[in-house]
């Protein structure tokens, strides 16, 4: 198992820049595969970008391919989404998603650790 805990959130203007940390508690991180979701109010809980267990495979969602990137520090268990030319439709609640395996993880049923989520707010 392992605990997640998202920070870095708030309020940034449209076009500007926001990086956001997971920091996961338990020896086991390096095995899991992460994923960054968000929620936006009335929408579904939508991927945003995904990585393997040692980053080198990563995905991203098409609406911020070119933009967001999402590296990963196993020794010091942390995984962070960099948001850059940010849009309000960016605007959500952001979760830190873990799941057991090596492969990439794409979808949400293949996540099962879940953080709080943190709020961005991109103003126009």
């Amino acid at each position: 198992q392992v605990q997640l805990v998202e920070s870095g959130g708030g309020l940034v203007q449209a076009g500007g820049s926001l990086r956001l940390s997971c920091a996961a508690s338990g020896r086991t991180f390096s095995s899991y595969g992460m994923a960054w979701f968000r929620q936006a109010p009335g929408k579904e809980r939508e991927i945003v970008a995904a990585i393997n267990w040692n980053g080198g495979s990563t995905d991203y969602a098409d609406s911020v391919k070119g933009r967001f990137t999402i590296p990963r520090d196993n020794a010091k268990n942390t995984v962070t989404l960099q948001m850059n030319s940010l849009k309000p439709e960016d605007t959500g609640v952001y979760y830190c998603a873990a799941g057991g395996g090596y492969r990439l993880l794409r979808t949400k049923d293949e996540y099962d650790n879940w953080g709080q989520g943190t709020q961005v707010t991109v103003s126009s």
